[in-house]
């Protein structure tokens, strides 16, 4: 047992020298952790102390290199403001100079002013004292003529008058053949003029589209079975198709020359490409009507762009567009439009007026024509009331009213409209009609102007453009032949359709005749 105590001591003696060792060997660590520690604080210490130092010492040297700029720069600037100053010295020196040489130029035409004051006195002096002697001299003459000065003028006057009557009428004789031969010349010169300057290929009429087909059997594609191709294509279009016993060709008619375009290039397309069935006839007639409307714009701004008479209103450049498409007797619209524009602006340009004005009214003068394809009414009243809405001027209203004679042309821009719009429309080539449409034209005439009473004969001459009639001189007065006339052109307008004007010319001719034996 006593034995086992010992071991047990034994046990907590060497328990208790290992806690002690234990703790000796900690506290021996921990010091040695302590002085690691300080000595790092030590070296962060004077690594910091360093890096302070070699900051003060940068920023030292930055601030004393911006301290040497800073007094360059004034420097500089002091320098600037020296030459400046300088400068403005010099000028002032320059400025006190002219001073001195305007004052001393001032003195001078004072001086000057003062001279010409004392010789205006003089010379009024004069004036009076040679007035006086004047007076004096008629009164004498008065006297020895034994007539008043007054009756003296009278006299006199009535001598010269009665001399010069037969010279001045004469004189003035002369001077008006020679304003009106000179007028003519002038006018027949500026005419020449601007035609020569305005040339202007030949237009075909188009009244329908025709089509050609590669074979009969494509008429029978086109129609579909039981006309379902015929009938959606028609009603995309809005035309009508002819489809006869003419070979290899399809007729399109329609009054809308846009539509009937549209048409002819839609069917061209689906012919070539072979699928025709109503959903590939809308879908291609769709974009032929994008590209046409784009034609019709860009044909437009085209237009304006060769005239060049500078912005107009877009809804206008549109109609100057579909102008492309619309003919009269032959005559393209839109071309006619544009000859009209150039004469109109070459006109202009001889008489010294708005050569930009007149062509712009020269262009928009038939621009109703592209509104009453739709709508009812004149091309000219329609025009009138689509300008006047988009701000268009006065001088291109009166224009659009009066080239045809609806109103009075109230400025000489709308005469030389008038007149470039018959030169347009008369000259050759600008106008075609059938043969046999032409002589029934021409019989027409003649029959109107025949059908009146005391008419003896009647003569369709130049191409229609003129009727010429003879009256009986004995049934027919000269009041009654300016009725004659007046109520001939009021039937052919009514009766009659005709490209540019027709003049009607009544002719009241006596003779007297008498043989001498």
């Amino acid at each position: 047992m006593q034995s086992g105590v010992i071991i047990f001591l034994s046990l907590i003696a060497g328990l208790a020298f290992g806690i002690v060792i234990m703790f000796l060997v900690s506290k021996a660590g921990l010091n040695k952790d302590q002085q690691k520690a300080e000595k790092i604080l030590r070296d962060a210490q004077m690594d910091a102390d360093a890096k302070i130092k070699q900051a003060v010492l940068d920023g030292k040297t930055q601030a004393h290199e911006l301290r040497v700029e800073a007094e360059k720069e004034i420097k500089e600037k002091k320098q600037e403001a020296m030459n400046f100053e300088n400068k403005l010295i010099r000028r002032e020196d320059s400025l006190n100079f002219r001073e001195e040489a305007l004052m001393q130029k001032e003195r001078q035409m004072n001086d000057k002013m003062q001279k010409v004051a004392d010789k205006l006195s003089s010379l009024d002096a004069k004036e009076k004292k040679l007035q006086e002697q004047i007076d004096q001299q008629i009164v004498v003459l008065e006297g020895v003529a034994k007539m008043s000065s007054q009756d003296a003028k009278k006299e006199l006057f009535a001598v010269v008058e009665k001399k010069m009557e037969h010279e001045t009428i004469a004189y003035i004789k002369d001077k008006e053949e020679e304003a009106k031969a000179s007028a003519k010349e002038k006018a027949q010169n500026i005419i020449a003029l601007a035609i020569e300057r305005m040339a202007q290929q030949e237009t075909q009429e188009r009244t329908v589209s025709v089509v050609s087909i590669p074979s009969e059997e494509m008429k029978g594609r086109i129609i579909g079975r039981e006309g379902r191709n015929i009938r959606a294509f028609e009603t995309a279009t809005g035309v009508e198709l002819n489809i006869d016993d003419t070979p290899d060709v399809i007729t399109i008619t329609c009054f809308n020359p846009v539509r009937r375009e549209v048409a002819r290039l839609a069917l061209e397309h689906l012919i070539h490409d072979g699928r025709i069935q109503p959903g590939r006839i809308e879908e291609v007639v769709k974009k032929y009507q994008t590209e046409i409307d784009q034609e019709i714009q860009k044909a437009g701004e085209d237009a304006i762009f060769k005239l060049g008479i500078g912005r107009i209103d877009r809804d206008i450049v549109r109609l100057i567009g579909t102008l492309k498409y619309r003919y009269s007797y032959g005559q393209n619209a839109l071309q006619h439009s544009m000859e009209v524009a150039y004469i109109s602006g070459a006109l202009a340009a001889e008489l010294g007026l708005n050569q930009q004005l007149a062509k712009r009214a020269g262009l928009l003068h038939d621009i109703g024509k592209a509104l009453n394809i739709e709508q009812d009414g004149s091309h000219v009243e329609l025009g009138y009331k689509f300008c006047k809405k988009h701000g268009e001027k006065e001088i291109v209203l009166n224009a659009i009213q009066s080239h045809h004679g609806d109103v009075e042309a109230k400025f000489l821009t709308s005469h030389l409209v008038i007149a470039a719009d018959t030169i347009s429309a008369a000259r050759p080539g600008a106008r075609k009609e059938s043969a046999q449409a032409y002589i029934d034209r021409l019989e027409n005439l003649e029959k109107i102007a025949n059908e009146h009473e005391g008419v003896q004969s009647a003569f369709a001459i130049q191409a229609g453009r003129e009727i010429r009639v003879l009256v009986h001189p004995d049934q027919v007065d000269d009041f009654n032949c300016t009725k004659i006339a007046r109520e001939i052109r009021e039937r052919i307008e009514a009766e009659l359709t005709y490209p540019g004007q027709i003049k009607v010319n009544v002719i009241r001719e006596v003779r007297a005749q008498e043989i001498a034996k």
